[in-house]
This record gives structure tokens, C-alpha cells and sequence, in this order.
């Protein structure tokens, strides 16, 4: 969401690292093309206003100009004013991340979810309960209020059945207010801890909306009222937000579609326009796909210093730790088989892909365009399980059997070709090779040589 936005500052950046010492005229200049990315992000304009002069407040200060990497100075004045626009540290949580979804009242907690058609509430309704079940072990209800929309409470009934999270049965003709005070009292009697409320949206903001859902807060008075709304919908979604702000008694946002290429200028205005926090966003369209909002780390991708934090904490959501112990135990004894590759590729795209990955890395935006030259394809990693599982298991085990009429039978197998089969075992060998160096090298040898020991060529034993 943030690569335009990203690129733009980071050549900024870059241009100022190259100065030795910079001058306040150095400064101003580089804050009118910052002050300009942000308009071009759809970030809105008291918003800029308040961001740039802010900025220049503390950049151009002496101790800013006469520092030893001034450019660096600026870049972490620039970080951390985009860490307050975003959120800030007031509203971290007990244990040190983001605030979250505050879950403090008596059971049962309901949580409103309001917003326009088509901003995703239904399915981010299903995520935060499925994310409410696995994570922190809450019983978990929803109902859909949308009598709006055709098939919208059939929609989430479904989305319901896929997470296990249990929804309300329908009552054919029955109104958004008689279904809210119904899902409270199932959820009194049945023992839930949390009720989430769908409502119905509209095209638009108009009366007849605000007017339902003041009914229903009136009804329920939820603990939590959630505005979902479209960041590629840019500026209008923060006078959306603005909007339900004023009249809804709004307590935090849900950002969708941030995979996507919006400009990201919605995420930066809303907490500001709005004062409300971002408490989750969806990244893609996978019913696992949210996460909490981590204004720091936001903050750290857009200005292109990575995310490892976020990056780690994915992986390890993700791993196997079956699988991750008996690789560690194979990799000790020096053996990687095709097996163990497969293994692997199924981690990395259950991490969201390559894609996904390098984006939390540090310093990428770098060398972004080389990245786009090469063209990755995310159905490479798809493709290359589809050659493995095409082997039979002496072949995996042994790789050294794939003559060329096998290698015909199993790109036939696996729908693709020999010469993408040939690129495989060449990155399966490269690896073996890598973990056969890691065994005779041991951990001393690793710490005495470094990695440049595992490089092909490199030093180590070789020596």
C-alpha cells in the first residue's frame, strides 16, 4: 500500500545522506518534496500541514545541522513524527504492542462493526472472530444486521461455518434493532464472551444509515464500535471515517484491502482526522489475513527500514514445529532432501510469498526495481511443490536417480517443463551443498569464517 508513498521519501532521504552537513535551506527543500509525496498519497491536507511543520520544527534546530550524519537526524525526526500521525505510544498495551481490541467489560463484550457497502465489514467480521477464537480463546458470536444487501446474513453464516466461529440463526424478516437485542440475549444464555455485531451499510453516508445505527448503539451499547473502512477508497475514506466519527460514537478503525495499491494516505489521516486508533488491517483476502496495526512498524516499512519484527512473528505463527524439529535434527547430520525442500516452500507460502517477505525487509526499497525487473512469479513456489510431489519417494529421498526420461515423466506429471525441473534440483543442490558446509564447519567454524564460509567458493574448509 505504502510503495509509492515509500519510494518517493526514500529518495529524499537518500539525497540528503549524500550531503556532509546540510543547510536550513537543505532542510526546506527536502520538506516541500516530502510535504509534496504526502499529498500525492491522498493524505489530507491539515494533516500535511501539521506533519511538515512539525518536522521543520525540530530539523532545523542546531543540533540537527551541526550533528555528525544530520541526514540521518532528519530521517528519525521524519520516523518518529510518522509514528505519532499513525498512533503514537500512548497507545500501546499492557505488555508492550498495540492497544489492540480493548475486550475490558463484562461478558458479553459487543463489538459494532459500521461502514459503507462494500468496505469488507462481513468478512472482517469473520476474521476478528476467527482471530478471537485462536488467539485469545474467546466464545465467540456473530450476527449479520444486514437486512439491506440480499444474501448478506447468509454470507456471514457461511463465513461462519468455514472459521467454526458461531452465528445467529436467521429470523426471515426480522429488523437490524430485534436481531442486535436477540444476539445479546442468546449470548447472556449460552455463556459467549464476545458478540459481534455486522451492520448493514449504504453506498454512501446518508441519514437513513446514521439513523440505524444509532438505533442499534442505543439497543446494545456496544463496548466497541469498529468503522471498516476501504484504504483504495483514499481521501474519501477519511471523510467516511469523519463522518461515523461524529455520529457513532466511533472507538477504533479497521483498514481493508492494504495489500492492495492504494497510496496509503487513509491510514496516515484517520487517526489524526479522526483521533480514533487503527486497531487492525487487512492484508489480504485469506480469512487469517488481519493484523494488529503496529504504528512503529508502519512507520518503519514506509521509510524503508523494514519490518523483521512483524516478519519473525510470521513465521513463527506459521511454522510447523514438527516439521521445524526434524529439520533442525537433519540438519545437524548434515542431510537435506527434497523432502526437506518441499517442507520449505510450503513455509514461505503459508508467510504470504516472496512478496510479502521481502517487503518487511530492511533497506529493500533499494533495490525494489531490480526486484520488479526480475519478475518474480508467486506460483513459482506452487509450481516447484507440484514437481516434488510429482517424484515418487526414492526420488525425493534420492535425487540422484532423476535421469532425463524421468525428468519428462515428472514434468509431465506436474504440468510444467524439464528446464524448470533442472532449475530446482540446480537450487536444491546449492542448498545441500550449504547444509553439508554447515555440518563440517560446526558452530565454531561458523563463528571463526562468518556465512561468507557457505557461499560457494568461500572460505571455511576449503581453506
Amino acid at each position: 500500500m505504502f510503495e509509492s508513498l515509500s519510494n518517493r521519501l526514500n529518495e529524499v532521504f537518500d539525497r540528503l545522506r549524500r550531503r556532509g552537513t546540510l543547510s536550513e535551506d537543505d532542510v526546506g527543500a527536502a520538506l516541500r518534496e516530502i510535504r509534496i509525496a504526502l499529498l500525492e498519497a491522498d493524505v489530507a491536507l491539515p494533516v500535511v500541514r501539521d506533519f511538515v511543520a512539525a518536522v521543520r520544527a525540530e530539523a532545523v534546530g542546531q543540533a540537527v545541522l551541526r550533528s555528525v550524519t544530520p541526514g540521518q537526524m532528519v530521517v528519525k525526526i521524519v520516523h518518529d513524527h510518522l509514528v505519532k500521525v499513525l498512533g503514537g505510544e500512548e497507545e500501546r498495551g499492557p505488555s508492550g504492542g498495540p492497544a489492540g481490541l480493548d475486550l475490558n467489560a463484562p461478558a458479553p463484550v459487543a463489538v459494532m462493526l459500521v461502514g459503507l457497502q462494500g468496505s469488507g465489514k462481513t468478512t472482517t467480521a469473520a476474521k476478528i472472530g476467527l482471530r478471537l477464537k485462536t488467539r485469545e480463546r474467546k466464545k465467540v458470536l456473530m450476527a449479520s444486521l444486514d437486512v439491506q444487501r440480499p444474501a448478506a446474513q447468509e454470507q456471514l453464516a457461511q463465513l461462519g461455518r468455514q472459521t467454526g466461529v458461531a452465528t445467529l440463526p436467521i429470523v426471515a424478516g426480522e429488523r437490524p434493532v430485534a436481531i442486535a437485542r436477540r444476539a445479546l440475549q442468546v449470548a447472556r444464555g449460552e455463556g459467549y464472551d464476545v458478540v459481534l455485531l455486522d451492520t448493514a451499510g449504504r453506498l454512501h453516508v446518508n441519514e437513513e444509515l446514521m439513523l440505524e445505527v444509532a438505533a442499534v448503539r442505543e439497543a446494545t451499547t456496544p463496548h466497541q464500535t469498529l468503522l471498516v473502512a476501504d484504504a483504495m477508497t483514499g481521501q474519501d475514506a477519511v471523510n467516511v471515517a469523519k463522518a461515523f466519527a461524529e455520529r457513532t460514537g466511533l472507538t477504533g478503525i479497521v483498514l481493508t484491502r492494504v495489500d492492495g495499491d492504494a497510496r496509503g494516505g487513509a491510514a496516515l489521516s484517520m487517526r489524526a482526522v479522526t483521533g480514533k486508533p487503527i486497531v487492525f488491517i487487512g492484508t489480504g483476502e485469506k480469512i487469517d489475513a488481519l493484523e494488529p496495526f503496529h504504528p512503529a512498524r508502519i512507520a518503519g516499512r514506509i521509510l524503508g527500514m523494514g519490518d523483521v519484527v512483524s516478519l519473525v512473528e510470521r513465521a513463527a505463527e506459521t511454522a510447523d514445529k514438527d516439521d521445524a524439529d526434524r529439520l533442525a535434527a537433519r540438519l545437524e547430520q548434515g542431510r537435506f532432501d527434497l523432502d526437506d525442500l518441499a517442507s520449505q516452500l510450503r513455509q514461505l507460502r503459508r508467510m504470504g510469498g516472496m512478496s510479502s517477505m521481502l517487503g518487511m525487509l530492511p533497506g529493500i526499497g533499494k533495490i525494489k526495481r531490480q526486484i520488479d525487473a526480475a519478475n518474480l512469479d508467486e506460483k513459482l513456489l506452487a509450481r516447484q511443490e507440484a514437481i516434488i510431489s510429482s517424484m515418487t519417494k526414492s526420488e525425493r529421498k534420492n535425487p540422484k536417480l532423476l535421469n532425463a526420461s524421468r525428468r519428462i515423466r515428472i514434468a509431465q506429471g506436474s504440468g510444467t517443463s524439464v528446464p524448470e525441473i533442472n532449475r530446482l534440483l540446480k537450487q536444491y543442490q546449492d542448498m545441500a551443498g550449504m547444509m553439508k558446509k554447515m555440518k563440517k564447519l560446526g558452530q565454531r567454524g561458523l563463528m571463526r569464517h562468518g556465512l561468507s564460509a557457505l557461499m560457494p567458493g568461500g572460505g571455511g574448509f576449503h581453506r
